[in-house]
């Protein structure tokens, strides 16, 4: 068992309990939310002020609700399947009547009136925010570089990037200070700390997930959370998705549950492993050890396997576009007065979207059918595409960059180095993180799943897979036991 009541009402934690092992816990009087919550409280306490993982913790309001789903329990009423488990919330989420600094020194004061409808139907679901978790400055960017929060680390080497933007949620579900937190993915922001930190990472199809406030990226942005195991994901997919009324994109329920999808047996499937895209290179360690993980997955699992890399032409400039324009553009008007509050990073794409005019603008959404129509043209001839998730090792934390990635003048210089994630948020297919190996320095590897549009239940059913072949969960940063 991850976790047991002692006489004394304490937790004995010998591994932090999951989504799925705490919330049967609870509801079975083998757990009390109380219980989970402390331990929670606990190891933030403790590895929170060196990975800089949370910003604001709830921690009298989180056990004063963790006691009021006990006596509910007691009584014979549960709130929800996520009933008294507790979750870290990215700073990006606007939560009603807590404060939502977006990761910018420009917002520190910032309290929404409502909340997103992720939040809402988490709330609805019985969950307890424990607190909210860091990301770079609006989300801008693939690193974990934050002048609000303290830049984010690995919690598999302090001294490296946990990857962003959703930088928090994946440091405290690595390091186990909550069960499952929330994120969101406009570029890779849940697959790229997903991959740099050992944890499982799903960005659904474009919708899949309503969104709102309506963002200037919204051709772009999903919103999703990040686990340690498949199944907890399904769970949440099953919980968090469905139409909203303010979010215009958001895609009709599913007819299917996704947990229930992920114990199906997996039939004959094809899969394509493109060991690079772009004609990008990838660091020898991370393509040996994808190798590897494709080569179990062909013999262990039943597939019709291709190899090869793919012709695509590389959408960079398209993602640049869209990004700086959008993101520069909106943020540009209400923060002209506050340049000096910016990361410089952020400031400069800001300057960068006031060189765009309209004619690019509506050229890159061209380009950006172009290349999506061949994404899913693809999926015509099979079922799944494996790449690296990053086709490098997590880097200095203080960076937004490698070390040795040459200067450019783009205002996304972190996609980059990041390749492999976001042209998935320009296509809108669902591609998930799976961590395949560790380094001979204890650091993770990640595996992208991408599957054809709104085959979101395919995808975590062929990770349910990958995790029964090649589990990971059992392995954790030093220091966190």
């Amino acid at each position: 068992m991850p976790g047991k009541i002692m006489n004394n009402g304490e937790l004995l934690v010998s591994k932090m309990p999951d989504v799925l092992h705490a919330a049967r816990q609870i509801r079975q009087g083998e757990l009390t939310s109380v219980a989970l919550v402390t331990a929670c409280l606990q190891r933030i306490k403790t590895h929170n002020p060196t990975l800089n993982a949370f910003g604001d913790v709830y921690d009298i309001a989180a056990l004063q609700e963790a006691g009021d789903c006990d006596r509910e329990l007691a009584q014979g009423r549960l709130r929800g399947p996520l009933h008294g488990v507790p979750f870290g919330i990215k700073d990006l989420f606007s939560t009603q009547g807590l404060r939502t600094t977006k990761g910018s020194l420009t917002s520190l004061d910032y309290v929404p009136e409502s909340d997103a409808p992720i939040i809402a139907r988490l709330k609805a679901a019985g969950a307890i925010i424990l607190g909210k978790t860091a990301t770079t400055e609006f989300g801008w960017t693939g690193s974990s570089v934050s002048r609000v929060f303290g830049h984010g680390r690995n919690p598999w080497n302090h001294a490296l990037t946990s990857g962003g933007s959703s930088s928090g949620s994946a440091i405290s579900v690595a390091a186990r200070m909550v069960p499952a937190a929330l994120g969101s993915d406009g570029g890779g922001s849940v697959r790229i700390p997903g991959a740099f930190c050992g944890i499982f990472a799903l960005k659904g199809s474009l919708g899949r997930i309503p969104t709102w406030p309506w963002s200037a990226t919204e051709m772009l942005s999903h919103a999703g959370p990040l686990t340690r195991t498949v199944r907890d994901s399904a769970l949440l997919f099953d919980i968090l998705s469905g139409p909203d009324a303010r979010d215009h994109q958001a895609l009709p329920e599913k007819g299917e549950s996704y947990l229930a999808r992920c114990d199906v047996p997996l039939g004959k499937v094809r899969v394509r492993f493109s060991p690079t895209l772009f004609n990008t290179p990838v660091a020898p360690v991370i393509a040996s050890l994808v190798a590897q993980a494709v080569a179990k997955i062909a013999d262990g699992l039943p597939v019709a396997l291709q190899v090869g890399n793919l012709d695509w032409p590389n959408p960079f400039d398209t993602f640049n576009t869209l990004w700086t324009g959008g993101r520069g553009i909106a943020y540009g008007a209400a923060l002209v007065d506050k340049s000096g509050q910016l990361d410089p990073g952020f400031a400069t794409l800001i300057s960068r979207a006031a060189e765009l005019d309209l004619a690019a603008y509506l050229q890159a959404l061209k380009q950006r059918a172009a290349f999506a129509s061949q994404v899913h043209a693809l999926f015509d001839e099979v079922d799944f595409l494996l790449t690296p998730t990053l086709p490098i090792l997590p880097f200095a934390a203080d960076r937004h960059t490698p070390a040795g990635q040459p200067a450019g003048n783009s205002g996304v210089e972190w996609a980059r180095w990041t390749p492999f994630t976001w042209p998935f948020n320009l296509s809108g297919n669902p591609a998930a993180t799976v961590p395949c190996g560790f380094t001979a320095d204890g650091l993770p590897v990640g595996l992208q799943v991408i599957g054809r549009r709104y085959a979101d239940g395919e995808v975590l059913q062929f990770c349910a897979a990958l995790e029964a072949l090649m589990p990971w969960d059992n392995r954790q940063p030093p220091g966190v036991a």
